[in-house]
């Protein structure tokens, strides 16, 4: 009994075993996939990488800074939003300026009426008490006149009846008169005149400069309005309410470095590619007229037939393998624009990396 079993239990292991591997043997068919790799369309061709760019008459998509340094207090516009020249995408924090503007401001103002007082000049009321002072000292002249005048008689008439020194008092007091009486007349020419021309211009430029000041510091004050240099469309923006700006950007917390407050791209929905060539395959470029190429977009089966636009003539490191500006390159390549309308089925964004080849045949 004992052996039946066992022998039971090897055949049914034979038989599993045949089984399994029966099964394990079948071989199902691939998958399909999901899209065919990107391959050169042309007899004679080149690849080259390429990035999706807004359409741009040079250059390539427009990086926004800010002037002034300063807290991001509110943004206008939205992603995707398309824009106008001159219209106004982001407000810096600007109490400190304006304040400092109002302040050159009322200096300027407290300036200009000092000036226009000092061209007023002379005040009505000024000349009527001058001229009653030198009435004042003519009729003091003349009293001391009468007195030096009589005691002069009496002296000639009898040395004895007024004593010298009492004669000498009355010259005295008559030739100061006659001083006060020229001060005031002079103090009235003064007065009259006016303010004096050097005065006048002294005060003049002090005007034109705190003028000039508050001049400058609204100039200034309305950079901390960021506007639009040009038409176009808003591709992203990378500062939050709150956020500090600067002169060299928004600082960024995943890469760490700074960018730009927001990038515009052109107004128009068309869309460029540049892509890098290869300085090893530059001699085998065609002539500009002759320039044609291919896209494929990477995910896809979508391709896309290129119209050139134009070539970069300058041949630069490629530090766009990992956007590092410390990066170290043996690369080196030459931009190459071509243009494609933006595709109406096709999802195809600024930034997005596609595959390009160009034809090199004559």
């Amino acid at each position: 009994m004992r052996y039946r079993l066992l022998f039971t239990l090897a055949f049914l292991g034979i038989v599993a075993g045949c089984v399994a591997g029966y099964l394990f043997s079948i071989q199902k068919p691939a998958q399909p996939p999901v899209f065919s790799p990107a391959s050169d369309p042309y007899p004679q061709g080149i690849y080259a990488e390429g990035i999706v760019e807004s359409d741009q008459s040079s250059g390539e998509n427009i990086n926004v800074y800010p002037e002034v340094p300063g807290t991001v207090k509110q943004i206008l516009v939205s992603e995707g939003q398309p824009v106008h020249r001159g219209d106004p995408l982001v407000l810096i924090d600007d109490s400190v300026q304006r304040a400092t503007a109002e302040q050159l401001q009322s200096q300027a103002e407290a300036s200009l009426s000092l000036l226009e007082e000092l061209k007023a000049q002379p005040r009505q009321e000024n000349l009527d008490v001058a001229e009653a002072q030198v009435k004042a000292a003519r009729a003091m002249l003349k009293t001391a006149n009468d007195a030096l005048e009589k005691q002069q008689t009496a002296y000639a008439m009898n040395t004895r009846a007024i004593s010298k020194d009492a004669l000498d008092s009355a010259l005295n007091a008559a030739a100061v008169a006659k001083a006060n009486l020229a001060v005031a007349e002079r103090q009235y020419d003064l007065l009259k005149a006016g303010a004096w021309i050097y005065d006048v211009k002294n005060q003049e430029r002090q005007y034109n400069a705190l003028q000039k000041s508050y001049l400058a510091s609204s100039a200034l004050l309305s950079k901390y309005t960021l506007r639009a240099p040009s038409d176009g469309t808003v591709l992203t923006i990378n500062p939050t309410v709150g956020s500090f700006v600067s002169t060299q950007g928004s600082y960024d917390s995943y890469t760490q470095g700074m960018l730009p407050v927001m990038i515009l791209g052109g107004p128009r929905m068309a869309l460029n590619v540049r892509c890098y060539v290869d300085e090893i395959l530059l001699p085998r470029l065609p002539a500009p007229s002759r320039m044609k190429g291919q896209m494929s977009v990477r995910g896809s089966n979508a391709k896309f037939d290129l119209e050139f636009v134009r070539t970069q003539p300058l041949v630069s490191p490629k530090i766009e393998l990992s956007n590092q500006r410390t990066e170290r390159v043996d690369v080196r390549v030459l931009p190459v624009i071509f243009r494609i309308q933006k595709p109406g089925n096709v999802n195809l964004y600024p930034g997005e990396l596609v595959d390009v080849y160009i034809s090199t045949a004559d």
